[in-house]
């Protein structure tokens, strides 16, 4: 079977292809190379393209973000080593959450039954004082409750209560989350 690729079309445009151009050689030779503890400098340039940060956000150098104007990061919010968030839609993460190493936010996909498969997208939101563990995915349209917990190498593609761990894949819930005081 052939496919006559005229009928494939970038949704996106020109202007969101000149921004994540900008974007990809900033990113390379500003945002990737900077100490780790610069963490100022990388919203600053985050905040250049669009970005809505809020204050003590940290986002670590080898972090990547397909277009910062569709990302909005409340306070006291993480994406650590290695987080990968491909916001082609909006990415929504609350105050006081982390996203840990090696995670995806994946707000993408395409839709397989149609013979062009065009590009589809959703927002992802986390909600505030949630957390992402070590390599978790989250997939187009979920969103992630108050307080929840996705543990490690969990595979999100449903909504998450708040103040709920969910777990494995396709991620389950697990037991209430219960906050005890520190000694």
């Amino acid at each position: 079977m052939t496919v006559d690729i005229s009928q494939y079309k970038n949704e996106l445009g020109l202007r969101n292809k000149i921004g994540r151009v900008l974007w990809g050689c900033v990113w390379a030779l500003l945002f990737r190379p900077s100490p780790r503890i610069f963490f100022g400098w990388r919203r600053m340039l985050l905040r250049m393209f669009g970005a809505r940060i809020g204050k003590g956000v940290n986002v670590y150098p080898s972090c990547r973000v397909w277009a910062p104007w569709n990302l909005t990061m409340k306070d006291y919010s993480s994406l650590s080593h290695f987080v990968d968030c491909y916001s082609v839609d909006r990415v929504v993460i609350g105050a006081h959450t982390t996203v840990s190493q090696y995670s995806y936010l994946c707000t993408a996909s395409h839709d397989f039954t149609i013979s062009t498969m065009p590009l589809t997208t959703a927002p992802i939101r986390l909600g505030d004082s949630a957390w992402i563990a070590a390599d978790a995915f989250v997939g187009p349209g979920v969103t992630v409750g108050e307080g929840a917990v996705v543990g490690a190498r969990s595979s999100v593609f449903k909504n998450v209560e708040p103040w709920s761990v969910v777990g494995g894949n396709p991620a389950r819930f697990i037991r209430k989350r219960v906050m005890q005081r520190s000694a």
